[in-house]
């Protein structure tokens, strides 16, 4: 058990979950990036009474609990079944990695509606026996557009609307290669014959490590791609249909959850669609709503400085990890305010929550920090801040 510990990249499921110090991490995968309200209040309650109440959102559009026991999990299961949120195997649910923009069917400016494609490959991805070779990380975004397109993030291979057509791309060593477009009823064809030929070339690693052999199999049943996809971004607060809410760190407490989940009730909310941005979005403009998150504890203004700090759960949370990384990463924030870059803090060496390019990274090493060639103690964190050292 100590060994899969020290290795990164370990992404849990419902059916196999990941030790860590607080106990075992769970990670749910809802059906298109969405939680029914019943869903995610059912959720937090699980959260509450059978882990330790920690939620974490993920950088893939999932969601995780945390502090949970080998003796817990049959219970867990079975309300998952309950939930329809639990697969029948884990190599199945390894399998069901497909991002959805957090506003499909919701926000006016996509293209159209990418909800029905999303869930007809989740299906053919589950039912799909000889992609079961898959790996367990290889993924898919589908993608309506719009201010909030997750088409910048990475993905094995991706499905952006753009007008009446999608443009399908494949990753590639140097980011997304948009290849051509296709008719939105020819979307998941093309995708399962992209994902075949990856098995049957490789079969192992990423798109972007063997994306020559799986290029001519695509090229030929796809149109010229007049414009290539615009990427989006995390937006909060009172958007015109719906409500953006981010918590620290990716963080929620069940007790914000349960909240969350009342005040979208009482505002007529449907669902909770979950992002890559570890922050999640409720169907209604409501500002009530939007205060009641403010004043939980969570984020609902883009310019918090929180928002530019990622930082792992750290000790005593992760065995590996030897400083409190999150309370060193507010502190941070609290230093940090009139500075625009953006921070890791990590609690070993192995960076496992850095997603993206960072100006200033701080390295947990035995109760200190290594930042660059230094070592510091948390204490002088502050000393760091105008330090031009970059991750």
């Amino acid at each position: 058990m100590n060994a899969a510990v020290d290795v990164k990249g370990w992404c849990p499921g419902a059916l196999r979950p990941m030790p860590s110090g607080d106990g075992l991490i769970v990670r749910i995968r809802p059906s298109c990036g969405a939680l029914s309200l019943e869903q995610a209040d059912v959720l937090a309650e699980l959260a509450r009474s059978l882990g330790n109440g920690h939620i974490d959102l993920t950088r893939r559009a999932n969601l995780q609990l945390r502090g949970l026991s080998e003796e817990r999990l049959p219970e867990l299961h079975h309300e998952l079944g309950r939930l329809a949120l639990l697969d029948g195997d884990a190599a199945t649910e390894a399998r069901r990695n497909i991002m959805v923009s957090p506003l499909a069917g919701l926000d006016r400016a996509e293209s159209f509606d990418v909800r029905p494609i999303a869930a007809a490959l989740d299906r053919a991805l589950v039912s799909d026996k000889f992609l079961q070779a898959l790996p367990a990380k290889f993924g898919f975004i589908v993608d309506g557009g719009g201010p909030l397109s997750i088409s910048g993030e990475r993905a094995d291979i991706a499905l952006v609307a753009t007008g009446e057509t999608m443009a399908f791309g494949l990753d590639t060593p140097s980011g997304m290669a948009w290849l051509g477009s296709l008719a939105p009823d020819r979307a998941i064809a093309v995708a399962l014959v992209a994902a075949r030929a990856f098995v049957a070339g490789a079969g192992a690693g990423r798109m972007r490590d063997d994306v020559s052999r799986v290029e001519p199999a695509v090229r030929p049943l796809l149109r010229p791609l007049h414009a290539e996809p615009t990427a989006g971004s995390r937006r909060l607060g009172l958007l015109p249909t719906a409500v953006g809410i981010a918590a620290p760190f990716g963080r929620l407490e069940a007790a914000q959850l349960h909240r969350v989940v009342r005040l979208g009730r009482q505002a007529g909310a449907a669902d909770l669609r979950l992002s890559p941005w570890r922050s999640f979005y409720i169907g209604v403009r409501d500002a009530t709503l939007l205060e009641g998150a403010r004043s939980a504890g969570l984020i609902v203004d883009e310019h918090e400085p929180l928002l530019r700090i990622e930082a792992c759960p750290g000790a005593p949370a992760c065995r590996a990890s030897t400083v409190d990384t999150r309370g060193d990463a507010r502190r941070l924030a609290a230093l940090a305010q009139a500075w625009s870059g953006r921070i890791h803090v990590s609690g070993c060496a192995k960076k496992c929550a850095c997603s993206d390019r960072t100006d200033l990274t701080l390295i947990g090493e035995a109760g200190r920090y290594r930042v660059g060639q230094r070592l510091v103690d948390p204490i002088d964190l502050d000393s760091f801040i105008d330090m031009p050292v970059h991750g």
